[in-house]
């Protein structure tokens, strides 16, 4: 019993009169005692349950902290807490394979099962995918992209429209329409494949990611913007120079731009409508771009114009120049410079990237190979927005 303990039973002593009974007051004390005892014990308990919290909490710190970064590696991992579940199951994914995957995390990793839905990479990889596909495929960029759900989609394209007369007071009206026809998008599978050492993928505490990363977009960004120019519509997207209803204006010429061709480019500006014209952009590849900085109008001032700003495209009589590398040179009977809108292109994505790992292919050389995998399509919706030039008398 402590000093303050003591205190506590004196004074309970101390506040009792001569003719109390004595057993009713040691009682008493005794009780207030216990309870005080119970009071600092129950303190004690609580402070103790802090302390097993807190040290739990360093506990789960220590074990992250030493957590390996790859399968039999010693080196720590970096601090990966903000990462989402899905990233940290991408990565283990091609590490290690699903077999050595948690439930948790291949429940992030698929869509379904392997049969049917295959293996998608986490929406902050596809995302990265998508920002280096625009710098091949600027169509990407400009034009309007829609997911799908279904093995195509149909969709209503207006051909004429309604037009108003003027009538008198009680002139009989004059009837008119709209025609339409029926355009049918379907998605294209785009595929690839790359190979990684087994040693690689054990070893490996840099940015494989980001390396697979690079693989897949350039791989996919070339093909995809290809199609996007100049695509056929059989078996990929069918592209801006293949589509049908696309108005043309020639060169007069039979391989070059014509003697006069800032007249001809201006009067190429000058056909589409202004409504289309406020957000057309020209597109055209880096060798077209350049024989046409030294034209000029009939004033003398320079069609086109280089950026003020930083990151300010370069412009063509006010419309930004969108660079193509697919886009044809100048030449005979080809479309090397197209003006439009190109949110009159649809892009329709049916699947995003798929990543599949097969361990099993080349275990013999000791490789794991990573099969990627797209669905995509495109096509015109509106060619009136369009206009393209045409190397020819």
């Amino acid at each position: 019993m402590n000093r303050t303990n003591m205190r506590a039973l004196d004074n309970a002593l101390e506040i009792k009169g001569d003719d109390d009974d004595g057993q009713a007051v040691v009682t008493k004390a005794l009780n207030d005692f216990r309870e005080a005892v119970e009071t600092r014990l129950k303190a004690v308990e609580t402070k103790t349950g802090d302390s097993v919290k807190l040290t739990e909490r360093f506990d789960k710190f220590e074990a992250k902290f030493n957590r390996p970064s790859a399968a039999n590696s010693n080196v720590p991992a970096a601090d990966n807490d903000n990462d989402s579940l899905e990233t940290k199951a991408f990565s283990m994914f091609a590490r290690r394979g699903v077999e050595r995957m948690g439930a948790d995390e291949v429940k992030a990793l698929t869509v379904s099962v392997d049969a049917n839905g295959g293996y998608l990479a986490p929406e902050t990889f596809g995302n990265e995918i998508l920002k280096k596909l625009v710098e091949f495929s600027p169509i990407r960029q400009y034009a309007k992209v829609v997911p799908i759900s279904a093995a195509e989609v149909k969709l209503p394209r207006r051909l004429t429209g309604t037009a108003g007369t003027w009538v008198a007071e009680i002139d009989d009206r004059t009837a008119s329409g709209m025609t339409f026809e029926q355009a049918t998008f379907t998605p294209y599978e785009l595929a690839t494949y790359t190979d990684v050492s087994t040693q690689l993928l054990e070893d490996n505490v840099y940015n494989l990611e980001g390396e697979l990363q690079d693989d897949f977009a350039e791989s996919f960004g070339k093909t995809e913007a290809t199609a996007f120019v100049t695509g056929d519509g059989t078996g990929k997207p069918k592209g801006l120079l293949a589509a049908t209803g696309i108005a043309e204006v020639k060169t007069g010429n039979a391989a070059t731009l014509g003697t006069d061709p800032a007249a001809t480019i201006i009067g190429m500006f000058h056909k589409v409508p202004s409504v289309i014209a406020q957000n057309g952009v020209w597109l055209m590849n880096r060798i077209t771009l350049g024989a046409l900085r030294t034209l000029k109008d009939g004033t003398g001032r320079f069609i086109m114009l280089d950026p003020i700003t930083a990151g300010a495209p370069v412009t063509l009589l006010g419309r930004p120049i969108v660079e193509a590398v697919d886009m044809p040179d100048v030449a005979a009977n080809a479309y090397p410079i197209m003006f439009g809108d190109l949110s009159g292109y649809r892009i329709v994505d049916r699947i995003g990237l798929s990543v599949m790992r097969d361990p099993f292919s080349l275990a013999t050389k000791g490789q794991v190979r990573f099969h990627a995998r797209k669905r995509v399509g495109g096509d015109i919706t509106h060619a009136d927005r369009f206009l393209k030039l045409k190397v020819s008398v």
